[in-house]
């Protein structure tokens, strides 16, 4: 094992952050450490953290955080931010919103901007999530950017998916959209001193008595307040009872189904230089070479 590697597993911070950075940047020998850390990994329970703008999701990951250092237990945070149009970075940038935790050695958090990448994830969030697990994080939280209605690629990465809900925000009809239902594992209405709360877990048991949970598993519904820290190890504690249940194993398979697509997609990609596929693109513009014989191509030569 290099160096690094056995600098991560050791538990060194230093090695863990510049580990990131290689992940995060792509450089060819983040894959290669990835490969050797690998057979460490799958202790951690892996929560993610889904939902619109302004539910409150960073306050909520806070909380867990400081809820889960109370137990004695380490912490990785990996926080999906959109991507600023100037730097390409992390625009909103969780660590500054979290700076309790940032001489906590038991807590490791990244900022990782989308670049582009849909569902509500980065390139590299599984990546992340992958290095904070061999490193030796007991629990590893996943927050996605919050854009809306296209969140459901955490369901992939995370053993456990949280949606978080706020009142007023179109009621119950917010979760009926675009799979929302079905990715929940645990429904966490934060907020819940303001007025429809109560309204907004009626309907939402209603729209779960009608339909059918993944693996049979009846998402709970709790009422948080993380700006109050009510709620928050209420949150957890469902969020263990379905890891406890043993249903994430179930899906496990299929999970990974999916992700080595894309990791052959992004692979195929990276071998076809950018300036190729400009090019390419302006031959088709114009008519003078069809797709197909193009992909074809690619597909021969890489």
């Amino acid at each position: 094992m290099s160096e690094l590697g056995r600098r991560i597993l050791a538990g060194d911070v230093r090695a863990l952050a510049r580990a990131a950075t290689m992940v995060e940047n792509g450089q060819p020998a983040a894959r290669e450490l990835l490969t050797e850390l690998f057979p460490h990994a799958g202790r951690a329970l892996t929560i993610g953290i889904t939902g619109a703008p302004g539910t409150g999701k960073s306050t909520l990951v806070d909380g867990l955080t400081q809820t889960i250092r109370a137990e004695g237990r380490t912490v990785g945070v990996v926080a999906v931010d959109p991507t600023s149009p100037f730097s390409g970075g992390a625009i909103l940038g969780d660590r500054i919103r979290m700076l309790r935790h940032h001489d906590d050695p038991g807590v490791f958090i990244r900022s990782t901007a989308t670049r582009g990448w849909l569902g509500g994830l980065a390139r590299t969030t599984m990546d992340l999530t992958l290095l904070l697990d061999a490193a030796g994080r007991d629990v590893v939280l996943v927050e996605t950017v919050g854009v809306g209605q296209d969140e459901v690629e955490i369901v992939r990465l995370a053993d456990v998916t949280v949606v978080v809900l706020v009142p007023g925000m179109g009621d119950g009809v917010q979760a009926l959209k675009a799979g929302i239902m079905e990715i929940a594992d645990v429904f966490a209405i934060n907020k819940a001193d303001l007025a429809g709360a109560e309204k907004l877990e009626r309907e939402l048991k209603a729209a779960m008595s009608l339909a059918h949970g993944r693996d049979g598993w009846t998402p709970p519904v709790v009422q948080a307040v993380a700006s109050e820290g009510r709620g928050i190890a209420e949150t957890l504690s469902a969020a263990r009872a379905y890891a406890a249940s043993g249903l994430a194993n179930n899906r496990k398979a299929e999970s990974w189904s999916v992700r080595l697509r894309e990791m052959l997609r992004e692979r195929l990609l990276e071998r076809v230089p950018g300036e190729e596929i400009a090019l390419a693109a302006a031959d088709v513009a114009d008519g003078r070479r069809d797709p197909y014989s193009i992909i074809d191509d690619w597909i021969k030569r890489f």
